[in-house]
């Protein structure tokens, strides 16, 4: 991060900070309701798409039903906003990414940018599995436990719920390469200590996977077996990560180094009289509010 852009940024008043978040969310909402608005015509036609892995399970003169009366019409509506949202999140993480970049230095830049993407990529995956291997799992065996005098008639509602949480819960945990590598780039823990403590995060898996699927056994090991490599995935990409970040500290200069001048520090940390500027102006700021609204 250059000098110069470096006192750009601290010279924004708070004000004008909150300002440029309200324009983040600002876009972010507008971008959702766009997708929102593409995908409303055919609501019904997307909601018959995601009932798909419980349709092929129950018999052929079965079908979902509808307790609620505004059911049918609510429920394929808010399951459009939530995949217009789902959509949307590489342009919300684009908005982030905007508003928190001025702040960082270079190497903090190179490092996080192939970590937005993989992560964004990792929770899409996460919930094509859960969709494409998971549901028809779990569906087919909780369909054909029952009794047989009980007929298996989800709702619409209820089927949506559980959907969102499930599906949710897998483009979470294929995250844990992510976590990995946060924790160990940011010296939390070291790859040894993760690598010793192996059976204790085994046993996690299994326990979130009893906590965020429904309490059969094939459930539980769908998402604990995913949760269990993709941590191993982490072990293997975070020593690429943690050499980038030594690399670029051993580049920066030293207080020892003979080029590194006090002066320069002043420049990047913020002192007391820098402070009692901003302080100003932020006064000045919420000054100029009242009086217009005055």
């Amino acid at each position: 991060m250059s000098k110069n852009h470096s006192t750009e940024v601290k010279n924004m008043s708070f004000v004008q900070h909150m300002i440029e978040l309200r324009n983040i969310l600002l876009h972010s909402v507008i971008a959702i309701l766009i997708i929102f608005a593409g995908l409303f015509p055919f609501a019904n036609e997307v909601y018959a798409f995601i009932a798909a892995p419980i349709i092929n399970v129950l018999p052929a003169d079965s079908n979902i039903i509808a307790i609620g009366i505004i059911s049918p019409f609510l429920t394929p509506l808010k399951m459009t906003l939530i995949i217009a949202v789902y959509l949307a999140m590489p342009y919300l993480l684009y908005q982030i990414w905007s508003f928190i970049a001025p702040a960082l230095y270079k190497h903090e830049k190179q490092m996080i940018v192939p970590l937005v993407i993989s992560s964004t990529l990792l929770f899409y995956v996460g919930l094509l599995f859960s969709f494409y291997v998971v549901f028809p799992v779990i569906f087919g065996f909780l369909s054909s436990i029952g009794p047989s005098v009980v007929d298996f008639t989800p709702d619409i509602q209820y089927y949506l719920d559980f959907v969102l949480k499930v599906s949710f819960a897998f483009g979470v945990a294929f995250e844990v390469p992510i976590a990995t590598i946060l924790i160990i780039m940011f010296n939390m823990t070291t790859i040894e200590k993760l690598k010793k403590n192996r059976p204790y995060v085994v046993i996690g898996a299994f326990v979130l996977g009893m906590l965020l699927t429904p309490p059969d056994i094939i459930s539980q090991t769908l998402i604990a077996i995913p949760m269990w490599l993709l941590f191993e995935a982490g072990l293997i990409f975070a020593p690429m990560f943690t050499s980038q970040k030594k690399e670029q500290t051993s580049t920066q200069p030293t207080d020892n180094d003979p080029t590194h001048s006090p002066d320069s520090d002043t420049e990047e940390d913020w002192d007391e009289d820098e402070l009692d500027d901003e302080m100003d102006k932020i006064e000045e700021e919420f000054t100029k509010l009242d009086k217009s609204e005055d």
